[in-house]
């Protein structure tokens, strides 16, 4: 512990008037949810370049496991006090926080920091409610079938193009005792990226906006054909089994040590592969379905945002305009390969994968967040409990009684919704 934080905690104790704690103006509470290890050291980098240059400012910084801030979130922005900054995520996860004015109006930071005339326009849509920015969307990545060329070769497999080529892929593979496709189901969102890219190549992007935004039915019969294309996948017998056994980076060891061929990930599954072996990975967008129907993708866009209960929303402000700062976005890229969202960042020392990355998005007809950042967190769950009840047995679950409990769900989140408005 620093002499200065040990100064700042005699200083704070010495405040306790009447068993009241007064807040102090250079304290700034932060709560993360970088827990994996690249990212943790990535904000903890941003924290100290900011404290280094706000010596009179101090970050109280709190680091809470990934998954379990999605639940720690809620209990945080109701405490007293509350955190001044959060990490969070764009899309309908943010807007949650929005609806119950539980995110603090940043249109005054945006105003100060100049950022309409650098952020592109469709992360600073993502930002916006009513007109009103809630949100610093800093980083972007893509989501992509990554695969290590070294194993794929070994079993005369080339990348798949299309869903015939997948489904051949996983045949060739499984006779040269390689694992497919790994995949850790413990945390069941890995499985939500496999129903978000079948339903975006079979029905469409926008059907599946729509039906995020809960305006299509789940037992309609196009949302039945997703689950029927999932099973394929099993009856090739593509996928690690017992997944649910496995946390995402167990799942990926396999891959990682040549056992396994694919993965179906976002980008920053690299955080976990080991320096050696990093050149042996590679991705290509999902595998094309029907020809005719746009592509899109899922790049989740990540940031921060201020509760609307800060008690030192000035100090909030101003770590909030360092994270949303190019110097900040170059560092993430450096450190991590986050792709910026500002428009005056440097691309041209990439790496060829950023740069294919950035490519793949660029090229999507339609660019969406995630399954449970594009539905309402009730709706995620719901969906999330019924993708690991489909792939627990797939071969002999009850899609239609899955689906009817999906919709049923959907018809009374919906309600509620339009009842609050």
């Amino acid at each position: 512990m620093t002499i200065r934080r040990i100064a700042l905690l005699l200083t704070v104790a010495s405040l306790l008037i009447g068993g009241a704690l007064l807040a102090q103006d250079d304290v700034i509470r932060y709560a993360s949810n970088a827990s994996d290890e690249g990212a943790r050291e990535l904000d903890e980098a941003r924290v100290a370049a900011f404290e280094a240059a706000n010596p009179d400012r101090i970050v109280e910084h709190s680091v809470t496991d990934h998954e379990a801030f999605k639940q720690a979130i809620r209990a945080f922005l109701v405490a007293d006090p509350a955190p001044d900054v959060l990490t969070w995520f764009a899309g309908n996860r943010m807007n949650f926080f929005v609806d119950r004015g539980l995110a603090a109006d940043l249109t005054p930071l945006y105003e100060r920091e100049g950022w309409y005339d650098v952020y592109a326009p469709g992360f600073i849509e993502l930002a916006t409610v009513d007109g009103a920015q809630y949100f610093v969307p800093t980083d972007y990545y893509w989501w992509a079938l990554y695969f290590r060329p070294s194993v794929m070769e070994q079993a005369g497999v080339q990348p798949p193009e299309t869903w015939d080529e997948l489904l051949a892929a996983c045949d060739a593979l499984r006779a040269q005792d390689i694992i497919p496709i790994t995949i850790g189901t413990r945390a069941p969102w890995t499985a939500a990226a496999w129903f978000d890219f079948l339903n975006m190549r079979i029905n469409g992007p926008e059907f599946h906006r729509s039906l995020m935004l809960l305006e299509e039915s789940y037992t309609d019969e196009r949302v039945v054909a997703v689950f029927d294309y999932w099973r394929q996948l099993y009856e090739h017998d593509c996928f690690l089994e017992n997944s649910a056994a496995y946390e995402w980076q167990d799942a990926l060891d396999f891959m990682n040590r040549g056992e396994a061929a694919m993965y179906l990930m976002g980008g920053f599954i690299t955080d976990s592969v080991p320096d050696e072996i990093e050149d042996d990975y590679d991705f290509v967008q999902f595998p094309i379905i029907d020809p005719d129907v746009p592509i899109g993708i899922d790049a989740p866009t990540d940031g921060f945002f201020m509760a609307a209960n800060a008690s030192n929303p000035e100090g909030g402000m101003d770590l909030l305009a360092w994270f949303g700062s190019r110097e900040a976005q170059e560092l993430a890229a450096e450190m991590l390969g986050r792709l910026p969202t500002r428009t005056d960042v440097d691309l041209s020392g990439f790496t060829e994968a950023q740069q294919k990355g950035i490519a793949l998005v660029q090229s999507a007809d339609y660019v969406l967040q995630f399954y449970d950042r594009d539905t309402t967190p009730e709706m995620a769950e719901a969906g999330l409990n019924a993708f690991a009840e489909f792939i627990a047995d797939p071969m002999n679950a009850d899609v239609q009684a899955i689906l009817e409990s999906l919709e049923a769900d959907r018809v009374r989140i919906a309600a509620e919704q339009a009842a609050e408005e």
